[in-house]
Parts: structure tokens; C-alpha cells; sequence
């Protein structure tokens, strides 16, 4: 969750009344909020630097606030004065456009605003804090945000991409220009925006944004041009969003306009952008699309618990931001949505609101009409009850990541990728996390690689989930739970581990035979030595292999020392 620090007195001023620390957590979980701590700056740069850092720090008080991830607009203090007032007094804002011609990604203004140094502070809190929430701009790499002074700048403005030597401004904050390969080399000591060079790096073109007259307004999603910068003596903003989602642009530019929208001159009212794309097509941003949507007091009745009347239930929706009214027709109520509401995609998530605002300590508690009791997996508990027999038997049990390496799973085995069945990592950010583990030996020998200076013998084993490719499934692959062991020593120990095959079978309660019961029959397979590997079936179907492993895969895997291993398939046994 998204943690949101604003100060006490301002947001008491906003809220038109004061609070003790109590009376706000508790107005901040009847909304559904957590007041996660009441600190100050002083004291934050104390606990992270020491005391000698923190002494000219503001003693100001500061509330951090956690807040559901989906609620966007509540991730600055306008947000949150909103949705905290109309709880407590029912008023709500409606949002106006006026038309404003522009050549742009996406793109609003707001005019007539009166910059003071909290909302210039405000503003680049929020602005962070947006841009980094994970499931919306994911740190950039999806939107990118510019907030620009209008009266320094001159529409059209252009959105295109050039090549990195042909790109040259000044970026903001600095004092000469540079091309766009000298800020990559710049920006990679750079705390902040090191993180972000990644996104457009080894990319043969940049995107650029430019004014009429050739002014970079920025290269998102790096960083903004100096020219255009906001200050305090700023009277109209301009924001444009670029991204790679379209519709996740859309939300984020109607969350800006509609925070920025609150200082305009004209309260609630910011100017749209006539957006024309390489097609000719043309589209004006941002929307602010208001959207109705209508549902029966009987389902929030049923759902949340209560038994409220039509004309009480839109009430409690309005003191939500949701403008809401009988329509006359039975229990219908028709509600609607603001374009701050994002988070709002289904009738569930406007009985949740009705349930937030009646409040969840109000709700009367009820016996559960029926009754069930709990029970375990047959898969998971078989898995259990094997775990504490293994370990007793003196196995160690270790447990290992799901993805790993193409290399793990078949080069290092001796096989060939296409042979795996494996469900690859469309977009992996690391080479160690290519594809979903088909085995699971690879994971053991790498622990014991990691673990080769302990006392031998190594013994170990992990019963967990592989992923296999599976068109008969909707999702195209299917888990499969396995059980594998290794040992670890001077000597091969294939004894010990085909003791420990005995041993399985036998707590599982399948006696040796050919038909009934499982038996071993000598097999080839790359990743074992040749004729010291079995195949294992069990009522006459295969279900795994044992063996001495090759000698070419314990060198892939840096080990120095025989090994021998077990791998089986445990479902076919419940």
C-alpha cells in the first residue's frame, strides 16, 4: 500500500476542523485508511542520519497515511480532503472542461492557477508518489508525467522520437545543454533518475516533446526541459502524460488535472488538448468522463448486511464521491461515477463504498447460514506427512525459487530447451529467471554447490510444484508436484538413495511388484550416468528416474564430488 505523508495542521485546516491523533485514526478506518504513523521531518532525518543531521529540520507534525493501492486519487492531500469530507458533510465537486488546441501524447491545463510554495511542494509529492505506484506507472516504465509553465511555451507541440546525438537541451535543474547520450552518461551517478535510464537506454531513437518553436518541453521518461519549468511565479500549467498504456495514461491525466484543478481561477475547471495522431485521427484529452451505473438496493442490502432503504443507501453513496439517486423504478439506484474513481469497475466496488460509509462497526453481526469445516489439501497433506518422514530419515529439506535459468533446466542437464516443456518469462529482468522449473534438481544441486565446504555427506531433498506446458489446460500449463533428492559424497551412494526410493514407497504403502505395486527398470537419460540410471513405475506407469548423475553435469554445476539423485512424480499417489 501506498504510504502518503501530508502535514497535520494543513490537512486540519482543509477539513475545517481539528482532530486528536485518536479521532483521526479513526476517521482514517471508518474510510477505509490507516494512519500508519504521526512523525516529523526532524525525526525521520534523525532515525535515518543521526541526530547531528537532523537539527535544522522542520519539527512540524506529519501523518503518515497507508492507502489502498487502487485509490489514486486519494494519493495527495486534495485527494484525501475530498474523500474525507464529503464523509462527514456530503458536498462533492463536479469537473468542467474548456477547449484548448494542442499536438500532443496526452494532455490538459490548467488555467488561472495560483502557485504557492505548498502547492509547489505538494505538487512534486504527489507527482512522486504517482509515478512510482506499482500498479499504475510502475516507476515510469509505463506513463511518464510533465507538468510545464504554460506562458513560456507556444502550442503545437510535436511528440516525436529522434536519435540520441541529434537530441539537445537543457535539462532541468541544470545550466547548460546537452545531447541525449551525454545525459544517459550524466544521470547514471544520478540517485534518482539512474533508476529510470533503462526504459529508453539502448534504444536507437528517444522520444522528445517540442514546443512550435523548438523548445524541448522534455524527453520523457527521463527528464523535463529547464525552459518550461513550474515556479512560484507560474499562473497556467500544462501537463502532458506520455506512456505505452493508453488507458493507464488516461487515468493518470485526470488525476493531475482534476488535484491541479482545485487552485484554478475558476475552481474545478481546466482546459482540454486536441490530441492528433499519426493516423489523422483526433481525440481531446483529458476526458473527465463522467459514467453512470445503476444497481438495486437489495443486492448492497444482501451483500454488505444491512437492511436500509432505497433513499438511504444513495445518501451514503454520495457521502462517498458517488453521486447517487433513486430513479423511482423499485430499488433501482443510479450512480455516478466521478473520473477520480478509477478504482470503481464493477457494481461490487460500489457496494463496498455503501459499506464504507454506513460503517463496518455498524453492521449488525450474524451467524453464517452455513456451516463448513476446514480442511486440508489431499495433495498438500500428503506432502506434509512426507516432509517429516524424509527429514527423519535424515534428509535435509531445502526449498528453492520457481523460475530459473533456460541453462539450469537444460543445457547444464545434458538436454535441449525444446525437450523441457517449459513456460518461458515473456519479459525476464534477470537471466537467472528465464523460464518456470521443469525439475526440480537443478535447485538442489545449485544448494549444494552453495553448501560443497559442509561436512559430507550432503543429503537433500524438496518436494515443491514444477511448471509444465499443457494445451489442455485454459491457462496452457499445469503444476505438477514433485518429490527429489539428492546425496552428496565421496562415493555415488546410489544404495542410499534407492534405500530412500524403499522407503518412500513404503510410507506411501505400494509394495514392490510389476504390476500392482512399482518396481526400477534400467533406462538412458542425458543428465545420468550411462547404465547407472533406473526409471521408476508404479502400477505400470512411469513416474520419474534415479541414478548416479553424470559427471559432465556435476562439473556444470561446480561440484567436485559424485552425486547420486531421485526424481518423482507424488500426485499419481493420492
Amino acid at each position: 500500500m501506498p504510504t502518503v505523508g501530508v502535514k497535520r495542521d494543513i490537512l486540519f485546516s482543509a477539513l475545517g476542523r481539528a482532530y486528536s491523533d485518536e479521532e483521526f485514526d479513526e476517521l482514517c478506518f471508518e474510510f477505509g485508511l490507516e494512519l500508519d504513523e504521526i512523525t516529523s521531518e526532524k525525526e525521520i532525518i534523525s532515525k535515518e542520519q543521526g541526530d547531528s543531521k537532523a537539527s535544522g529540520a522542520s519539527d512540524v507534525i506529519l501523518y503518515k497515511i497507508d492507502v489502498p493501492a487502487n485509490r489514486y486519487d486519494l494519493l495527495c492531500l486534495e485527494g484525501l480532503v475530498r474523500g474525507l469530507n464529503p464523509l462527514n458533510f456530503g458536498s462533492t465537486n463536479h469537473f468542467w472542461l474548456n477547449p484548448l488546441m494542442f499536438i500532443v501524447a496526452e494532455g490538459g491545463s490548467a488555467s488561472g492557477l495560483r502557485v504557492t510554495q505548498g502547492v509547489y511542494t505538494r505538487r512534486l509529492c504527489w507527482y512522486s508518489i504517482l509515478r512510482q505506484t506499482s500498479t499504475l506507472c510502475r516507476k515510469r516504465s509505463l506513463v511518464a508525467i510533465g507538468t510545464h509553465d504554460l506562458d513560456t511555451i507556444s502550442g503545437p507541440f510535436m511528440y516525436t522520437a529522434k536519435a540520441p546525438t541529434d537530441i539537445s537541451f537543457k535539462p532541468l535543474n541544470q545550466t547548460k545543454e546537452y545531447t541525449a547520450t551525454q545525459l544517459m552518461s550524466l544521470y547514471k551517478t544520478d540517485s534518482h533518475l539512474r533508476h529510470y535510464l533503462h526504459i529508453i537506454e539502448d534504444k536507437p531513437v528517444y522520444p522528445i516533446i517540442y514546443d512550435s518553436n523548438g523548445i524541448v518541453l522534455s524527453m520523457p521518461p527521463i527528464i523535463n526541459g529547464d525552459h518550461s519549468k513550474i515556479s512560484l511565479k507560474t499562473r497556467n500549467v500544462f501537463i502532458e502524460c506520455t506512456a505505452t498504456d493508453l488507458t493507464k495514461a488516461k487515468i493518470v491525466l485526470d488525476m493531475m488535472v482534476t488535484m491541479f484543478s482545485e487552485y484554478c481561477a475558476q475552481p474545478f475547471t481546466v482546459e482540454e488538448t486536441e490530441v492528433v495522431y499519426p493516423d489523422g485521427k483526433t481525440y481531446m484529452y483529458p476526458e473527465l468522463a463522467y459514467r453512470k451505473e445503476k444497481l438495486s438496493a437489495e443486492f448492497i442490502n444482501r451483500k454488505v448486511g444491512i437492511n436500509e432503504s432505497t433513499e438511504r443507501i444513495a445518501q451514503l453513496l454520495t457521502r462517498m464521491c458517488l453521486f447517487s439517486q433513486a430513479t423511482g423504478s423499485g430499488d433501482e439506484i443510479e450512480v455516478e461515477i466521478p473520473p477520480t474513481r478509477s478504482d470503481v469497475i464493477h457494481a461490487c466496488d460500489i457496494m463496498e463504498d455503501a459499506a464504507i460509509a454506513y460503517g463496518f462497526n455498524n453492521i449488525t453481526r450474524t451467524t453464517p447460514r452455513s456451516y463448513t469445516v476446514a480442511n486440508q489439501l489431499p495433495l498438500n497433506k500428503l506432502t506434509e506427512l512426507l516432509r517429516q518422514d524424509l527429514a527423519a530419515a535424515g534428509f535435509t529439506e531445502a526449498l528453492n525459487f520457481v523460475l530459473c535459468s533456460q541453462e539450469d533446466i537444460a543445457d547444464k542437464l545434458g538436454k535441449k530447451i525444446s525437450e523441457t516443456r517449459a513456460a518461458h518469462i515473456s519479459n525476464p529482468k534477470t537471466a537467472e529467471f528465464q523460464v518456470a522449473r521443469t525439475t526440480l534438481l537443478p535447485g538442489l544441486l545449485k544448494t549444494l554447490a552453495a553448501n560443497r565446504k559442509m561436512p559430507l555427506p550432503l543429503k537433500l531433498f524438496e518436494i515443491s510444484d514444477v511448471v509444465l506446458k499443457d494445451n489442455t489446460k485454459d491457462v496452457g500449463a499445469r503444476n505438477s508436484r514433485r518429490f527429489c533428492a539428492v546425496y552428496y559424497n565421496k562415493s555415488p551412494g546410489f544404495e542410499v538413495i534407492h534405500g530412500l526410493l524403499d522407503r518412500t514407497m513404503q510410507l506411501l504403502e505400494v509394495k514392490v511388484g510389476s504390476r500392482e505395486g512399482y518396481h526400477i527398470r534400467a533406462a538412458d537419460d542425458s543428465t545420468f550416468f550411462s547404465g547407472r540410471c533406473a526409471e521408476i513405475f508404479v502400477h505400470g506407469k512411469s513416474v520419474g528416474h534415479l541414478g548416479v548423475l553424470h559427471p559432465d553435469v556435476i562439473e556444470r554445476f561446480e561440484l567436485t564430488m559424485p552425486c547420486s539423485a531421485l526424481e518423482m512424480d507424488i500426485e499419481l499417489f493420492l
